[in-house]
């Protein structure tokens, strides 16, 4: 293993000097000494690189028919408390059923003197100049 290391510590034995330059340097093979020794790997112990992380659990999810369609089920943000219990259909404001909650419509499908209209063209341009501009250099 002497003198395959990457980077070596090599001492000055012979330099012939010239003027104050150095123009040729010799060393011994038996002074050159590896230094890209790779450490150990230590022993995992409690928090550290080593360890394994443990995982991300996300909120357990409800499958009970019944609490689905009597409570709304994970809008209570707090730590403490329940979920709130759903009211009947006639409390809530007619627009909250007539939301979209499918895919997004596309540019054709729709009317063009409408708000939502000019927001979805003026995001496909900006698509659009985006994926024109992704090749080019600076």
């Amino acid at each position: 293993m002497l003198g395959n290391g990457l980077l070596r510590i090599a001492p000055l034995t012979k330099c012939i000097t010239n003027g104050g330059t150095t123009l040729l340097c010799r060393t011994s093979p038996l002074n050159r000494i590896q230094t890209c020794l790779y450490a150990k790997k230590a022993a995992a112990k409690g928090k550290g690189k080593g360890m394994m992380k443990e995982e991300l659990k996300g909120p357990e999810v409800c499958r009970d028919p019944v609490r689905l369609t009597s409570y709304a089920v994970g809008v209570n943000i707090l730590k403490q408390g329940e979920d709130p219990k759903l009211k009947p259909h006639e409390d809530y404001p007619e627009w909250l059923f007539q939301l979209n909650l499918g895919m997004p419509k596309k540019l054709h499908e729709l009317e063009s003197d409408t708000w939502e209209y000019w927001k979805r063209l003026r995001k496909e341009n900006i698509w659009r100049s985006n994926r024109l501009h992704k090749g080019k250099k600076f």
